[in-house]
């Protein structure tokens, strides 16, 4: 039995972000496409599923293919196991120094999480658009950030919020070191400028 099943996939998501991101309104996806306002909301609100016609007239309006925006689309379970993975004898991380990385969330969601085991490209600076978490699981890490460094050991966490420009490089051998972070195509972090009294 698998961790993970096909499951219908969750369109209205897919709908809501290529909307916004073209700054139209229901009602203006309702005239281009034909269909009603309640219908577009509950579609977009994943209480509704589209017919495949519907969809393709939604995706006209929205100028994608109904392809695009299945690809865009959430799986519709909300529970996914995602197994470590099994090394064989003798391939394991202390005869690999190797660094290694793997996502630990499948498929288009709004956190990401990757574990990087081992060391990376030290002198690469990083800056994520949305805020993020370090979580070091084994061994110990120096992070360059905002100017200053910090170290971290085996159970510390740094918090990022988005826009900070950093680095960082493992410090022990067969380091693990958890990034879990707000998805790119996610606009958590607000504008700066526009918060700001004037």
């Amino acid at each position: 039995m698998g961790d993970h099943k096909e499951q219908p996939l969750r369109v209205g998501a897919a709908v809501r972000r290529r909307r916004r991101s073209l700054e139209l309104t229901l009602a203006v996806v309702a005239e281009r496409s034909g269909l009603s306002v309640p219908f577009l909301s509950q579609i977009e609100n994943d209480r509704a599923r589209p017919s495949t016609s519907s969809l393709e007239k939604v995706a006209d309006a929205l100028r994608t293919t109904a392809v695009e925006l299945l690809a865009a689309a959430d799986p519709a379970c909300s529970v996914d196991v995602v197994r470590a993975e099994i090394a064989e004898p003798g391939t394991g991380p202390e005869s690999d120094p190797e660094p290694r990385s793997r996502s630990l969330v499948r498929g288009h969601h709004q956190m990401h999480a990757s574990e990087f085991t081992g060391d990376h490209d030290a002198g690469r600076e990083f800056q994520y658009r949305n805020d993020q978490l370090m979580y070091v699981a084994d061994g110990a890490v120096e992070i360059e950030a905002e100017g200053r460094a910090y170290r971290l050991g085996r159970g510390d966490t740094l918090y990022l919020t988005g826009g900070v420009r950093h680095r960082w490089r493992a410090t022990v051998p067969d380091t693990r070191v958890v990034v879990v972070a707000v998805a790119e195509h996610i606009e958590a972090v607000r504008d700066r400028d526009r918060g700001r009294k004037r």
